[in-house]
């Protein structure tokens, strides 16, 4: 029996999305095609995770998903991804249908990584990408045959591109239809082959793709883009572009989910005192802060609303602010004595901490 999705991901039924997030984004690392070249084992696990994060992170799929009727309860991932069973084959057989399978192959998928500035990731942006790519040639419109045409009927399949195959079950026979083998599932036979693509009918180049990223995309999060993989012969089905997406740091600003947290530096006095400080945000505008008097340095304040925005959630996170305090230097004779005067007069019990620390010892 196929996995569930839920097994697929190694989370329960009653996973949050959050639980759901994790699993993924550390199975979707681990299985990449670019961390394991040429492991077809491995990039069809890599399909399998993200075909299974694309349903159970959606909440109207995953409902639909965990539905008795759609498999999901139990553990039939096929009937969500399109794919047959046996079940369905002696149901048609039964039916007077033979189900079809297989047919001209499909282009495969493309993963690349992409790189976004942490400002990208935050608002969205859209770029252009360079996806190297078979496309249909040119010269014989996707044949593979000189000229486009010179190309004969394919005699195992008469045409079809389909052959039929009996197949022995503890049911009994079941009659099935794949791909000829001969034609490849296109039913012709190229008679003369095309001298530009060599009758392959595709012909690798660099191809410029306008990719929006939308608002709130995460480090490690994987985007499928649909039908923009491998081009295939004859215009059948094309593959997906999956992208993984990587982010590079801010100098000051740090991500936590949709919140932002920023270290701001302030000095002694403004901390002693009290103070109205101007935060930075990540859109450039700063926002006027009172800083309490007797602040102490780690303290962090909460800006509601001045986070990363995601529209798809209809969510904005927080602003972060975690207070630095930091200490003049070089200091003058005069600085020091009027410091130290200040030092004098402060009795022991104003220090918190420290009264709490060094009691009874």
């Amino acid at each position: 029996m196929a996995k569930s999705y839920y097994e697929v991901l190694g989370v329960s039924k009653t996973a949050t999305d959050d639980e759901i997030k994790s699993a993924y984004r550390k199975l979707a690392k681990k299985y990449h095609p670019d961390l394991n070249p040429g492991d077809k084992a491995v990039a069809d696990l890599f399909k399998e995770v993200n075909e299974a994060y694309e349903v159970l992170s959606d909440p109207q799929k995953r409902a639909a998903y965990d539905r008795p009727s759609s498999g999901g309860s139990g553990g039939g991932a096929g009937d969500f991804g399109g794919g047959g069973s046996f079940f369905d084959d002696f149901v048609n057989m039964f039916n007077g249908q033979a189900k079809e399978s297989g047919g001209a192959s499909s282009g495969g998928d493309i993963s690349m990584n992409v790189t976004l500035t942490f400002e990208e990731a935050a608002f969205g942006v859209a770029k252009d990408i360079s996806v190297n790519r078979f496309e249909p040639c040119s010269a014989c419109r996707g044949t593979g045959a000189k000229g486009g045409t010179q190309y004969v009927k394919c005699n195992n399949c008469g045409g079809t591109g389909k052959v039929r195959f009996a197949q022995e079950t503890p049911f009994g026979r079941v009659v099935s239809m794949k791909a000829c083998n001969v034609c490849g599932g296109t039913g012709r036979i190229v008679k003369e082959p095309c001298p530009s693509c060599g009758g392959r009918g595709l012909l690798r180049k660099n191809t410029t793709l306008r990719i929006t990223f939308p608002a709130g995309i995460e480090p490690n999060q994987i985007m499928t883009v649909p039908g923009e993989g491998e081009r295939s012969r004859n215009g059948t089905k094309s593959g997906n572009l999956v992208l993984m997406i990587n982010v590079m740091p801010h100098k000051f600003f740090k991500r936590k989910g949709l919140d932002l947290a920023v270290e701001v530096p302030i000095t002694f006095t403004q901390a002693l005192l009290g103070d109205k400080i101007y935060v930075p945000t990540l859109k450039g505008a700063k926002v006027a802060f009172p800083l309490p008097e007797g602040t102490q340095s780690g303290t962090t304040f909460k800006l509601k609303g001045h986070g990363i925005e995601n529209t798809k959630k209809g969510m904005t996170g927080d602003l972060l602010v975690t207070i630095d305090i930091e200490l003049p230097k070089n200091l003058s004779k005069d600085q020091k004595n009027k410091i130290k005067e200040l030092h004098d007069s402060l009795k022991p019990d104003q220090y918190d901490k420290a009264k709490e620390f060094f009691k009874g010892k």
